[in-house]
């Protein structure tokens, strides 16, 4: 049996433990937001935060969330650090500057881009650029993802 927190909610399950993390929360708990991309943790599409941290869930056989907290993009709205909403933040800043174009990466870099500001509340476009590497957009929109991480970060400091 698998004990862990998915979006504030205290859970737990005895599926095989080597279940990949993506599969348990699409499949299982029909949380569909977090998307299949290469299965290999290479393009970030499948990106959730694991204790707050960015992880590809396509790669996390669930055994490894056990007494975790997972957030989803069905949750990250209610992420809070030091009062801050931050989650909500940048879910404010991608749609004021219009990022996605088909959409299928955006929840995955929205939830990469949420741990950044989690651990760097001001980070630089250097900081940015390498913070979000790892996730790829098939359209092209990394301008307009560093420039609403950059407006994130800023309403985050007002």
């Amino acid at each position: 049996m698998i004990h862990f927190t998915l979006n504030g909610k205290n859970l737990q399950t005895n599926i095989d433990s080597n279940m990949p993390l993506l599969w348990l929360l699409r499949d299982e708990f029909k949380l569909t937001g977090t998307k299949f991309g290469c299965g290999k943790g290479l393009c970030g599409a499948c990106t959730v935060l694991v204790n707050k941290k960015a992880i590809r869930s396509c790669i996390t056989p669930i055994k490894q969330i056990e007494n975790l907290q997972v957030t989803t993009i069905e949750a990250i709205d209610t992420l809070v650090i030091d009062d801050k909403p931050v989650g909500r933040k940048v879910q404010q800043s991608w749609q004021a500057l219009n990022v996605p174009q088909c959409g299928y990466c955006q929840s995955g870099q929205i939830m990469s881009a949420t741990a950044l500001l989690i651990t760097n509340s001001a980070p630089n476009s250097e900081e940015i650029k390498h913070s979000m590497s790892g996730n790829i957009c098939r359209c092209g929109t990394y301008q307009r993802i560093r420039k609403a991480i950059q407006h994130s970060a800023s309403k985050l400091t007002e």
